[in-house]
């Protein structure tokens, strides 16, 4: 039973992981005023400290897929 649950929290952890990296990719698009209309719509256009932090937020999305797919079962 914790083999399989083990198997579902990476898996979650991973997606969750790609969801922030796309979200950053998101915000650093929007902060530097580049990409589709559709996103290109708001407060955080032409604003680079939505950069920054999309920079942050997919850095720490990287680093959750990293940590999730290196722990150890017990």
């Amino acid at each position: 039973m914790a083999g399989a649950f083990d198997v579902i929290m990476r898996i979650l952890n991973t997606l969750l992981g790609v969801v922030m990296i796309l979200m950053g990719c998101v915000w650093m698009m929007q902060g530097l005023n580049v990409g589709p209309a559709a996103i290109l719509q708001g407060f955080m256009v032409s604003d680079i400290h939505w950069t920054y932090y999309g920079a942050m937020l997919a850095i720490v999305g990287a680093a959750e897929i990293v940590w999730s797919n290196r722990r150890r079962a017990r």
